[in-house]
């Protein structure tokens, strides 16, 4: 059973997402929060797999309530739903910690399918996607983690991985999907899998988007 906290100003919102969530035999809504600050104060005492979380919200506002789900250090992840596909909040979410993204206009099954995928430690924005996202605002908004970038040789947070690892966190910066890393790299898709689970274990990445945003901070890609 995959538990969700569901974190909206809209009270008919909040309904219309419990009715659709509680139509599920494997999902079970603990909770609906109206404000960023009730958001974090839910999710440390019910733990939810999956927070559902607006970014515009009165006092604290969904991005500020992601950056402080995620560092708790909790297992609960945050599905930041937002009005448009490449905005500045979307971004900002990303660089919180998100886990991905959705438009609030997605189709049901869009957004039941995400909720699992983020539950199950996928990412649901595209790979590509996300590049084009990063792309766009990595010139306007500061980096999540505050620091300099490094140059990638030199970056403590690659000193863990191989050649081969580095290699594969570079193109998954630049996009690539598993099936693809594969056959351009003559690899089994299984072993892409088992590298990919590697590099996110060895540098702390919580999921595929926050390899990207690594793969731009520390420089292995650069803004297009």
């Amino acid at each position: 059973m995959t538990t969700v906290l569901i974190a909206d100003d809209q009270p008919l919102q909040r309904f219309g997402f419990r009715m659709l969530l509680e139509s599920q035999d494997d999902l079970t809504v603990l909770g609906e929060a109206s404000n960023g600050g009730e958001a974090v104060r839910m999710a440390a005492e019910l733990h939810p797999d999956v927070v559902l979380m607006d970014i515009r919200m009165p006092g604290m506002d969904g991005i500020e309530a992601t950056r402080r789900v995620v560092a708790s250090g909790g297992r609960t992840r945050v599905l930041i739903l937002t009005t448009f596909d490449l905005d500045e909040y979307a971004h900002a979410g990303l660089r919180a910690g998100a886990s991905g993204f959705l438009i609030k206009d997605a189709q049901p099954e869009e957004l039941l399918s995400g909720i699992r995928s983020v539950a199950t430690g996928d990412a649901v924005v595209a790979p590509s996607l996300t590049r084009r996202l990063l792309d766009a605002y990595a010139h306007h908004l500061p980096s999540g983690s505050g620091t300099a970038v490094l140059a990638p040789e030199v970056d403590p947070r690659l000193s863990s991985l191989t050649e081969r690892e580095r290699e594969i966190l570079t193109v998954i910066g630049q996009g690539w999907t598993n099936t693809e890393i594969a056959g351009r790299l003559h690899l089994a898709e299984s072993t892409v899998k088992t590298h990919v689970g590697r590099i996110l274990a060895k540098t702390g990445s919580r999921d595929r988007i926050q390899a990207v945003i690594l793969a731009y901070d520390t420089g292995l890609v650069k803004p297009s």
